[in-house]
């Protein structure tokens, strides 16, 4: 009698334990990198303490963002030819020298001019990181690699507020530690990274025929695959529904009269869920097909933010927060790990900081996309979150490619040049 298969595939400390030290380290320096980016949450105090306008201090944060935007490609592009170690120290120094220049500096074009640099050196490592945490790890364990990865991204913007509302007390209420402290834990990772990371990720025999063609790193090449173009396409739009809980579900429920407490305490209630469930939850679905498991994220989170058009109320917002947090938990790490399951060796740091970028620039422009649909429709913005939901899932099952985790890892072609499937 053959065994029988196992319920579950390998669990998250196993899956840390057994990687190399360059996987740890790139999982611990997403923690510590989280637990100190203290700009993006007190940008906008720090200007208006010093006589800024609010309209200027919301500029700065949005060339923040936009700056970050910039990173993510930049660093797809320069990722092949630093690698990880190089991008990491590149990235941490030279976002710990402009954030001492934002401190000091005087002039508001100069401040702002530094935070878009700030923003866009920061995120300049991701692809590269990213990208190597797919190289080192067997296929059948990279859904939950990426899993850990999003939970140092969690614990890390978590307890940070905390951690520099400490820094400011500790600062005699003043915002020096703070910009320090985001400088000082950036090279620390810079050290960390320069100690532990490879010079140069570790091509395959793909990648070696690829830098043959110059064409072949190219972000165009990102484009020709039609069905991952469909993926990256799902993933603006799912990014998009998923930031209305932080902006147009707020707007509701202070026009709705519904007590904030109950906003409140369904942002608390995601965020426990994520960090205690994800994981446990990915032991299972990590041996899922990846198109069942982001096929259901993708509707799931359409479902549970299009619940808050229904008549809103307590109920309501917890039901629906739940049933969003359900599709987060379940495809998140998926989703994460998909772009580097699916992408040929040499062009893995561009499929996967395209995903970044559109996951980075939904969450961005979601946001504005909802204020103006929301001042236009008010409660009716929800039938419209309705729409997109549908059509994210629908480009999300179309884009993603049937494979497998574990059969991907037995497969040596499963990382290779994509090939054209019927869906």
């Amino acid at each position: 009698m053959g065994a029988k298969p196992k319920a579950a595939g390998p669990g998250p400390w196993a899956t840390f334990t057994e990687s190399p030290l360059a996987v740890k380290a790139v999982l611990a320096g997403v923690v510590i990198n989280r637990l100190g980016a203290f700009l993006s949450i007190f940008l906008v105090l720090y200007l208006t303490a010093r006589g800024y306008s609010a309209d200027q201090a919301a500029l700065a944060l949005g060339g923040y963002g936009a700056g970050g935007v910039a990173g993510v490609l930049v660093g797809g592009a320069l990722a092949n030819a630093l690698g990880a170690r190089n991008a990491t120290v590149l990235s941490m120094t030279g976002s710990a020298l402009l954030l001492v220049l934002v401190y000091y500096v005087h002039s508001y074009p100069l401040i702002v001019a530094s935070v878009v640099l700030v923003g866009l050196f920061q995120t300049i490592y991701r692809p590269a990181a990213a990208a190597l945490l797919s190289e080192l790890t067997p296929a059948d364990r990279q859904v939950m690699v990426f899993g850990i990865w999003r939970l140092g991204l969690n614990l890390g913007t978590t307890l940070c507020p905390q951690l520099g509302f400490g820094l400011y007390r500790l600062g005699g209420h003043g915002y020096g530690m703070l910009f320090w402290g985001e400088a000082v834990v950036a090279v620390a990772y810079a050290v960390l990274a320069f100690a532990t990371l490879p010079g140069k990720a570790g091509p395959g025999a793909g990648a070696v025929a690829g830098a043959a063609k110059g064409e072949r790193e190219s972000y165009l090449r990102v484009l020709r695959d039609t069905r991952y173009v469909f993926f990256l396409i799902a993933s603006l739009a799912n990014a998009i529904i998923y930031s209305q809980y932080l902006s147009t579900l707020p707007l509701d429920v202070a026009r709705s009269g519904v007590d904030v407490f109950w906003y409140s305490l369904a942002v608390s209630v995601n965020s426990v869920i994520v960090i205690a469930v994800e994981l446990p939850l990915t032991k299972v679905t990590q041996k899922w097909p990846v198109r069942i498991t982001a096929g259901c994220a993708f509707a799931l989170v359409g479902l549970g933010e299009a619940c808050y058009g229904l008549p809103l109320g307590a109920a309501v917002i917890l039901i629906g927060t739940l049933i969003w947090t359900l599709g987060e938990i379940l495809g998140g790490p998926t989703m994460f790990a998909y772009p580097g399951l699916v992408a040929p060796d040499r062009l893995k740091a561009r499929y996967i900081s395209s995903f970044q970028l559109m996951f980075t620039a939904g969450t961005a422009i979601g946001p504005v996309v909802g204020g103006v649909l929301f001042q236009q429709l008010h409660h009716g913005v929800w039938p419209v979150v309705a729409v997109f939901a549908v059509f994210s899932t629908v480009f999300g099952v179309l884009g993603i490619r049937p494979i497998q985790p574990l059969v991907a890892a037995r497969d040596p072609e499963a990382q290779t040049e994509p090939v054209a499937e019927t869906v």
